[in-house]
């Protein structure tokens, strides 16, 4: 489009765009909220949707629009995907407007900004994030949770790779950054995470805003929370009173685990379908409010280290299991409570509802019942979670002289306010009631005397009121009875002075009505912001007796026991069980497993057959260490651990393909974390180290890694394998321990047990494993009998290989005594150098995926 073919409106439009590059700008035009140029191309993509034009020729714009009334359903399809939306409206009457109508983007939706819609997940915080790097390669990191309120900052030294941890922990979807942002360590935050890059280079803390920040001891922090709050301010363009005061939180307050290890895990979502059925999470997170389900969440994501906190929290979880009828009338009031957190976050926003207002109303009236029935089970903590001084009384009483029971959603269609409320207000809803009195008898009259039975008075906002008769009662009429006003297919309308009176009156009575509703609403809802400090701090007690109350009744269903915490880093769990499989296999049929971990047996090599349950076993002890710090029972019938600082796993296969790493780089990459990470209190799960390379490789790796372990680190391990030559480690190893998964033949079936016994396993049974994933007969047959003749006399000489293995390590090459053989060899050495050749030549690095293939393709016919 050229300079001299804008419209007044366009320029406008691309004025404003201009401010918003990295958003879609949805500029309200009427009915719609259009969009124009690439934002109509990629928003018709994206939504689905008609692209449309504007104008002709070389000056057309590519164009699309949706729907004013229905916007939100588009904006929060965009948003999930991680689009940023320029809100752009209206801002002065189009009847007193002087040329184009002045428009503004009054909010600038995100995915970390976000306040309702779909994508707002009931029993998830949605978390936005401000990232800030100093000049001695520290990282502050603010967050915040836009729709409760919740604020909270600290500082992570050490590398990049600990604050991509602490992204990936959060959840959260949306990340502000410094414009002037070291590139590198901007593409390894987007390399890694899923997250929306934003901008603000202020970090000075408004000043509207520094009472929020006053406890932070370190400018660092400061300038942290300032970046957050000034994009805040500057993306919002409203109230944020609710934002709460900041909290410092350290990471060496929690439990720490990285994202690999929560996603092993499967701590708050399945490894396989990312859904919160098969985690951790659906199955302690026994809450019946959303604030609940919310706390439980933070609550896995980071256990905790303090003994005596733990203690407390598991002093509540024992009243509670105790006084099953008391706290089962508890959680049914509690169900009562709707979402205080969010709901306070909605009156500082302006934008709650006179029904969300009704729900504060009655969740404020459980409260001296909830905190009777907490004073009878647990008064031990009833005086931290309820102060008798911040009762609400004025309020309650406020909101229940002033609204209605059950209020429409819409705010500026009155039907709000009670009878007897506001004098004035019920002065004009008297009058808006006679008017309509009166109609309905002028109705009744005409119908008498003009004896037309269908005669009617209907109104709509075009004509006002009207009397209507159909075509063929019109000559029933009396000749100038009515006055004609407008003429149907089938019927005629008219009116009278009378009635054109009369409508003036009730329209005008009406206006008024709806026009002071909304001002005594406003009202009301202003004086609700009064409280917002006091319904944040309740929503925080509500949520923890939600989850200490539903941790009672997880651990009364599934059988669990309050753990006990040793100084001398002992571990003996009798009879524990995996709180997950446990609940998805018929009652009844789960193995119960004991580990005994103590001084001089800080390790434990795991061996035994494929799907015996070696994996289940290693997790659920780590399932039950996360679960006692966090403060719930845990399944098992008796249970003494050490307090972890880390948990590292690395368990099961998996590519990272984004980044182009292997199966095995991720595995060599998450061990390398744990590592370097662990401590002597740290607890390390590693599950067949070494597979994704040749077997010796794989095997003097996995050796090097158990020796590095028990010799440097300390931590309480296990580790599994299937080189059950690493099994003779036990003699050179004193604090490592044999045990295997037991297993039995039977009419030349196997039947695995499940019992983890001490001692090693003699076999791994692959070709039965095999045997039950169907694979075909003539498959496991020949690989039964190709196993019978590599354990056959045939083979029975072995010479060890030319490299001298590591220490402990007895790793062994068959040869054949076939004069064949001999001559392959020779070949096979012949080729071996030809290879050797090629691949010196080769940058493998550099290679595309196609030249790799047709590299390994030319080997593969040098051995032919």
């Amino acid at each position: 489009m050229t300079q001299q073919t804008q419209t007044p409106m366009m320029k406008q439009y691309l004025e404003i765009k201009a401010q918003y590059t990295d958003a879609f700008l949805f500029f309200r035009l009427g009915d719609f909220y259009e969009m124009f140029f690439d934002d109509a191309k990629l928003a018709a993509q994206e939504l689905e949707i008609t692209l449309t034009g504007r104008g002709q020729g070389e000056d057309r714009i590519p164009m699309c629009g949706v729907p004013y009334h229905s916007a939100d359903t588009y904006m929060s399809r965009l948003i999930e995907k991680g689009y940023k939306i320029a809100l752009c409206e209206q801002v002065e009457n189009p009847k007193h407007a002087k040329g184009v109508v002045k428009r503004e983007v009054v909010k600038l939706l995100t995915p970390g900004t976000v306040m309702d819609g779909n994508i707002i997940k009931e029993k998830e915080n949605n978390y936005l994030l401000a990232l800030t790097m100093f000049d001695d390669r520290s990282y502050g990191l603010a967050r915040t949770d836009l729709t409760t309120g919740e604020c909270a900052v600290t500082l992570l030294i050490g590398e990049i790779e600990e604050v991509i941890h602490e992204i990936a922990n959060s959840g959260a979807k949306e990340l502000v950054v410094a414009s002037t942002l070291d590139k590198t360590c901007l593409e390894q935050i987007e390399q890694r995470q899923l997250v929306t890059i934003s901008y603000e280079d202020e970090t000075t803390v408004d000043t509207n805003y520094a009472h929020l920040c006053e406890s932070l001891q370190s400018d660092q922090l400061v300038q942290s929370f300032a970046r957050l709050v000034n994009y805040l301010v500057r993306s919002q363009k409203r109230s944020l009173t609710h934002l709460q005061k900041v909290t410092y939180y350290s990471s060496d307050s929690f439990l720490k685990m990285d994202s690999h290890t929560k996603r092993n895990l499967e701590l708050t979502e399945s490894l396989r379908e990312k859904k919160k059925a098969g985690s951790l999470l659906a199955v302690i997170d026994q809450t019946v409010t959303a604030m609940g389900g919310r706390l439980v969440k933070k609550w896995i994501d980071r256990p905790l280290l303090d003994q005596s906190l733990i203690e407390d929290r598991l002093s509540v979880v024992t009243s509670f299991t105790e006084n099953f009828f008391g706290r089962e009338e508890l959680r049914d009031e509690l169900r009562h409570v709707y979402d205080l957190e969010r709901l306070a976050g909605r009156i500082a926003y302006g934008s709650v509802n006179a029904r969300e207002l009704v729900q504060l109303k009655r969740s404020l009236q459980q409260i001296p019942s909830i905190q009777a029935r907490c004073q009878e089970i647990v008064p031990m903590k009833t005086d931290s979670w309820f102060k008798e001084e911040e009762r609400m009384e004025e309020f309650l009483d406020l909101l229940e002289r002033s609204l209605v029971d059950d209020p429409p959603i819409s705010v500026t269609d009155g039907g709000m306010i009670k009878e007897g409320y506001n004098a004035e207000l019920d002065t004009f809803r008297d009058a808006s009631r006679n008017g309509k009195k009166w109609i309905a008898e002028l109705e009744q009259k005409e119908k008498l005397e003009t004896g037309i039975k269908t005669l009617k008075i209907g109104y709509n906002r075009v004509f006002g009121y009207y009397i209507e008769v159909t075509r063929a009662n019109v000559h029933l009429l009396p000749e100038g009875r009515y006055e004609r006003k407008q003429t149907l297919t089938n019927a005629e309308r008219y009116i009278t002075e009378e009635l054109k009176e009369k409508e003036s009156l009730i329209l005008e009575a009406e206006e008024k009505m709806e026009l002071l509703e909304y001002e005594l609403f406003v009202e009301v809802r202003e004086e609700a912001k009064r409280y917002l400090t006091y319904i944040q701090g309740l929503a925080h007690s509500i949520s923890e007796i939600d989850v200490l109350a539903g941790f009672a009744k997880v651990s009364e269903d599934q059988r669990y026991v309050r753990p006990t915490f040793s100084n001398d880093r002992t571990i003996h769990i009798k009879e524990g069980r995996h709180p997950v499989v446990e609940t998805v296999i018929k009652k009844g049929q789960y193995v119960a497993n004991d580990v005994l971990m103590k001084q001089g047996r800080d390790m434990l090599l795991i061996t035994g057959p494929n799907m015996a349950g070696k994996s289940t076993y290693m997790r659920q002890l780590a399932l039950i260490a996360v679960m006692a710090q966090v403060g719930c029972y845990v399944p098992a019938s008796e249970v003494e651990l050490p307090i972890f600082d880390q948990v590292f796993t690395r368990i099961g296969a998996a590519d990272d393909l984004a980044s182009g790493q292997s199966t095995f780089m991720v595995e060599m990459l998450e061990t390398r974390y744990a590592l370097t990470k662990a401590t002597e209190n740290s607890l390390i799960l590693l599950d067949e180290i070494g597979r994704g390379t040749s077997t010796y490789d794989g095997m003097a790796l996995a050796q090097a890694i158990i020796e590095y372990i028990h010799d440097t680190i300390r931590a309480k391990t296990l580790f599994s394998t299937h080189y059950h030559e690493l099994t003779q480690l036990d003699q050179s190893l004193v604090d490592l321990q044999n045990v295997h998964v037991s297993a039995v033949e039977e009419n030349g079936k196997v039947v695995f047990l499940h019992k983890v016994v001490d001692g090693q396993a003699d076999r791994s049974y692959g070709i039965y494993v095999a045997e039950l994933a169907e694979l075909p007969e003539a498959v496991t047959k020949r690989a039964d009998a190709l196993l019978k003749e590599l354990e056959s006399s045939s083979f029975s000489t072995k010479t060890q290989v030319k490299e001298e293995p590591a220490p402990g390590l007895q790793l062994t090459l068959f040869e054949e005594e076939q004069p064949q053989l001999k001559k392959k060899e020779k070949k096979g050495h012949a080729a071996a150098d030809k290879i050797a050749d090629k691949l010196l030549e080769k940058d493998v690095l550099h290679m595309t995926p196609i030249e790799a293939i047709q590299f390994v393709n030319e080997l593969q016919r040098l051995l032919k």
